[in-house]
């Protein structure tokens, strides 16, 4: 699926179940994409809570730059997306997510686009080794709640527990989250279920 947007178009990869529970929205980070190992274990872990899933390839990335420019203009495209989506699935409860940026982009916008929770997956506190200049603003201005995956190892620092609705710091783990992606992958269906 192709979605029009003002940076250019998105693709949207959806694996759907048969009589979904609610929708999960994933995105990728600002240099990966939507099949890194992370998110392809929640988008498995997630298909066999019950729900359908689509993973969203943002217009930069399409584009082929590995920087998705500044936060408005990435958040407007998100947006666009997202009317598309609910679109497709109306009424149906829909949690957005991401991994590194994309967390961020899916926090900046919960409420906006009317999401019940959010997924953050290696959420980027702070640029390595800047830790004064923390993001955990982006996380307690979601307006939803908003579950954290990260790795005790990351570079990018660990958000307190007093900044989400819940936060699992996995051993061992660091930016990439891909010592255990299965785990990842456990963690965010058992959380998810909660806002069908």
């Amino acid at each position: 699926m192709e979605v029009t947007t003002p940076r250019g178009p998105a693709l949207v990869e959806v694996d759907e179940v048969a009589d979904p529970r609610l929708l999960l929205v994933l995105t990728h980070g600002s240099s990966g994409g939507v099949d890194a190992p992370d998110l392809l274990a929640v988008r498995d872990a997630a298909l066999k809570a019950g729900a359908s899933v689509a993973r969203v390839t943002q217009a930069f990335r399409v584009a082929g730059a590995r920087a998705p420019g500044s936060p408005a203009r990435q958040d407007e495209a998100w947006e666009i997306v997202l009317a598309e989506l609910r679109a497709r699935w109306p009424g149906l409860p829909v949690v957005q997510g991401g991994r590194s940026n994309g967390a961020r982009v899916a926090c900046r916008t919960a409420r906006v686009v009317g999401a019940a929770a959010v997924v953050a997956l290696a959420f980027p506190l702070h640029p390595p080794g800047k830790p004064e200049r923390s993001r955990a603003e982006e996380l307690r201005g979601a307006g939803v709640d908003v579950l954290v995956v990260n790795g005790d190892r990351d570079p990018f620092g660990v958000p307190a527990a007093a900044d989400a609705a819940r936060l699992v710091v996995l051993p061992g783990e660091g930016h990439d989250l891909k010592k255990d992606p299965a785990r990842v992958g456990e963690v965010v269906a058992e959380w998810i279920v909660h806002y069908a």
